[in-house]
């Protein structure tokens, strides 16, 4: 299929050929007869685009700042590989389209294929021939509306949470500021709530299509606006004053402070210098509010990915109601859209529209809608043939044919930061196929890896006789499926870390595993890296002969997550605990020679909704051989303090390994250093260790029972933070 693309780091716009997306729970794919091109958003990421890196850095101060704290602890190296990849990566432009249902995921769903459906979100509603939406990020368009016109639904949406936001009642005067896109859909909808309502605009050619389109008046930014405001509301000044713009000036806020009347509303759908005047705000006891995207739902994971819905008779406007509601507007004929689209592009001449909104191509503009090819629609990929599960024996010699050739499902920035460099970098290893829930990011880690093909559907490494060996760097909870699927299909099996979300996932994946004949088994390794940190082996070799148990202290200063990151959710992400702190119980399993037996967890009490407790937590471990270790880890320290710290005792010596850039030792009243200060937690050595196994020897670099007990032992902890009281592996 074919897709708008954009280059995060030259800023380069093509149309890329890319599969179709992977079909997700909650949504369905849909076959886009039109989108269409916010001018005023994607002129933004065009013009960021063509910024050199400097640039880039001086206009997003915040993304600076955050990349200065990842610093701190990862160190440099690791962080510059990190932005380096975010900024090389694809991204697929827009957000509002309209098109027909392909297919359905079956959960609850309202859809069915063959609906005229609208389209919203970034991410989602993109320029594409086929898009994934989930189920709250789309409407259905009844026959009365063309599908040319739908695509203005999410920008409708915002317009009408714009005027929500103002609240306007019956025959109240507002005054519209910026007639962009936007700025015109408001007027209609005011038109619409019965209100009278002045535009304002800088070009009169949009004053022009105001009035045409219904504005009862509208005058240029250049004339007296007051005067012409006074005279409108006679005397009294606005009831409201919506403004639309964009630009850096802050004069569209102080204009709406002059014209409004006394306890008026100020609401801010654009995007405008801030330096708001204290006088007339101040007199007037004016309210400003700014209106945020859709209406409410926008930004919460919980309502747009998982399509968890707010009940009506406490949110009556959803983004998803609101987008409906403009899709009726449509329907009555009180919002004319056609009226708006100055251009029309095949989705093959994209490029084009983006000489437009660029400047490159002086010829004014507003709705410009990209229309795709439905005489040839595209159908749903048929699903490849599913591999039979294996039994391992001796005599099965399958899995063992292509070790060398390795299949990625999930290429993220940690895999396209870390996995990736470190796999391209063994030589005779073949990247054959790579694929991700988006053709985008498939295509990203193709052309700056070197994959042999992309695909949106692992079904098809699944099936590859070629591939012997997979990787799996998906969200949390796809990883013990994932697993599972893979060896089913004779494939040896890097998953990142963690092995299994809930102990259902883990036993699947125990039962098959020691249902066949382990020798033969195919490899199944867990990405816990710090175990091949060079320093942690020397720590480890330090405390070899003590013939004593080992005490392990392990200070963690993760940082900071909100609550609402993929990672908090116990879905998906599993909570930091089991997405995280697996980590550290493995490398205190490979220090102190042990299995976990018995855990205690404590975590803080904090009053305040915005803290996790459980990302505050204090964990003891007894180990089965009399070892035991402690993890500190706290969400709620300095970023300036490095990530971990380990303290190691044990036959009168003592150890302390600093954030895995030097370690410190103690014997004798003596001590020695080692490490250079360069930052390693052993990902490079893991992956070489790994694929060196697979390709040679087969030896099992962490025994499975290792694997399960360190994953059955996070699982252990949340339930210890649930009862209070020890729990027993």
């Amino acid at each position: 299929m074919k897709q708008v693309v954009q280059n995060m780091k030259s800023g380069e716009i093509k149309v890329e050929e890319l599969p179709p997306p992977a079909m997700r729970s909650g949504g369905l794919l849909v076959k886009n007869h039109y989108s269409l091109i916010s001018a005023g958003t994607e002129k933004t990421s065009v013009d960021m685009g063509k910024k050199n890196l400097l640039q880039k850095a001086r206009s997003r101060p915040d993304d600076v700042k955050k990349v200065l704290q990842e610093m701190k602890r990862n160190g440099f190296m690791a962080t510059y590989r990190k932005v380096m990849t975010t900024l090389d990566a694809g991204k697929g432009l827009g957000y509002s389209t309209a098109g027909v249902v392909l297919a359905v995921d079956a959960v609850g769903s309202e859809f069915k294929p063959g609906d005229r459906v609208a389209c919203a979100g970034a991410g989602y509603a993109t320029h594409s021939d086929i898009i994934f939406v989930p189920r709250n990020l789309a409407v259905k368009v009844p026959d009365e509306v063309g599908l040319d016109e739908a695509a203005y639904t999410t920008l409708g949406a915002i317009a009408m949470q714009g005027v929500r936001q103002a609240a306007p009642t019956l025959g109240e005067n507002v005054v519209v500021i910026g007639l962009g896109l936007v700025g015109l859909l408001a007027v209609q909808i005011l038109k619409a709530n019965g209100c009278r309502v002045l535009g304002v605009d800088m070009d009169p050619d949009s004053v022009r299509l105001a009035r045409e389109i219904g504005a009862d008046e509208a005058c240029l930014r250049s004339a007296d606006v007051a005067s012409i405001a006074g005279s409108f509301t006679e005397g009294y000044g606005a009831d409201a004053v919506i403004i639309a713009a964009a630009t850096k000036s802050s004069d569209p806020l102080s204009l709406a402070g002059e014209i409004a009347r006394d306890r008026s509303r100020v609401i801010m759908i654009g995007l405008t210098g801030m330096n708001m005047p204290r006088g007339p705000y101040y007199m007037k006891e004016l309210e400003f509010k700014l209106s945020r995207s859709y209406g409410p739902g926008r930004y919460d994971p919980a309502y747009e990915e998982h399509g968890n819905d707010y009940p009506i008779g406490f949110v009556r406007w959803t983004e998803n109601r609101n987008m409906k509601e403009f899709v009726q507007l449509l329907k009555d004929r009180k919002v004319n859209v056609k009226a708006l689209t100055t251009h029309r592009f095949p989705i093959d001449d994209a490029g084009h529209a983006y000489k437009l909104i660029s400047g490159k191509k002086t010829e004014r503009y507003i709705g410009i809608l990209l229309e795709y090819d439905t005489e040839t629609s595209p159908l749903v990929p048929a699903e490849p043939t599913k591999p039979a599960a294996t039994v391992f024996t001796p005599e099965t010699e399958a899995f063992r044919k292509n070790p060398s050739v390795v299949g990625f499902i999930g290429a993220g920035s940690f895999a396209r930061a870390n996995l990736l460099p470190a796999v391209k970098s063994i030589q005779g290893v073949i990247l054959e196929t790579v694929c991700t829930a988006s053709g985008v990011s498939a295509k990203t880690a193709q052309s700056q890896f070197g994959f042999g093909s992309i695909t949106t559907d692992s079904r098809e490494i699944f099936s590859n006789g070629k591939i012997g060996t997979v990787f799996i760097a998906t969200r949390h909870n796809l990883h013990a499926s994932l697993a599972l699927e893979a060896l089913k299909a004779g494939k040896n099996v890097f998953v990142e870390k963690p092995l299994a979300l809930n102990e259902e996932g883990l036993i699947s994946l125990a039962q098959f595993y020691r249902g066949s004949d382990e020798l033969n088994m195919p490899l199944l390794m867990v990405g816990f890296n710090r175990r091949f940190a060079p320093l942690s082996r020397q720590v480890k070799d330090f405390f070899a002969h003590t013939g004593e148990p080992v005490v392990v202290n392990y200070r963690v200063n993760a940082g900071y997550i909100p609550k609402n990151h993929w990672t908090q959710d116990p879905a998906e992400g599993g909570g930091r605990i089991i997405g995280e702190v697996c980590h550290f119980v493995d490398l205190i399993q490979f220090l102190t020679g042990s299995k976990v037996q018995k855990v205690y967890a404590e975590s803080i009490s904090s009053g305040s909704s915005a803290v996790t407790n459980s990302d505050n937590v204090n964990i003891s471990l007894r180990m089965a051989n009399g070892s035991l270790g402690i993890i500190t880890y706290i969400a709620n320290g300095d970023s300036a303090l490095p990530k971990e710290r380990i303290e190691v005792t044990s036959g009168n010596r003592a150890a302390v390994l600093d954030n895995f850039q030097k370690a410190y030792f103690y014997s004798n009243g003596k001590e020695s250093k080692a490490g250079t200060g360069k930052l390693d937690k052993g990902i490079q050595n893991e992956v070489r260790a790994f694929l060196a196994s697979a390709m040679t020897d087969r030896h099992r670099l962490i025994p499975f029972d290792d694997l399960v007990n360190t994953t059955l032992a996070t699982f252990k902890v949340t339930t210890s933070l649930s009862v209070g009281e020890p729990v027993v592996l």
